[in-house]
């Protein structure tokens, strides 16, 4: 591979990391916010879960379509909490990898002012 090459897909690398940390940067905004935090990181997460959990135990929603609707939403509530620590973990090692890949490209361009 010749340097313009790696330069090019060091670019698009680059690039690709920084709309991760860009995502990352926006949950981390929502998880600061109070409303977010009210309705979505304790409601939803928290008080929801639980009572979906407790609602497995109600006499009244023993069926087999009332437990599989409980189970399928206490799913969705762990897919959700799931995406969001995956897009922060993503971008935590974006944010690494930027810094990785903008040496690399010193280097490169470096060796190709010494050639």
């Amino acid at each position: 591979m010749s340097n313009e090459e790696d330069l090019r897909n060091l670019e698009i690398g680059i690039e690709q990391a920084k709309k991760a940390v860009a995502k990352m940067d926006s949950i981390n905004k929502l998880t600061n916010n109070k409303d977010f935090k009210d309705i979505i990181l304790e409601g939803y997460f928290e008080k929801e879960a639980s009572r979906l959990v407790l609602l497995r135990a109600d006499p009244a929603m023993q069926t087999e379509q009332d437990q599989n609707n409980i189970n399928n939403a206490i799913t969705a509530i762990g897919h959700l909490r799931l995406y969001l620590m995956s897009v922060l973990q993503t971008g935590r090692a974006a944010a690494n990898a930027i810094h990785e890949d903008e040496l690399t490209r010193e280097e490169i361009l470096a060796e190709d002012l010494s050639e």
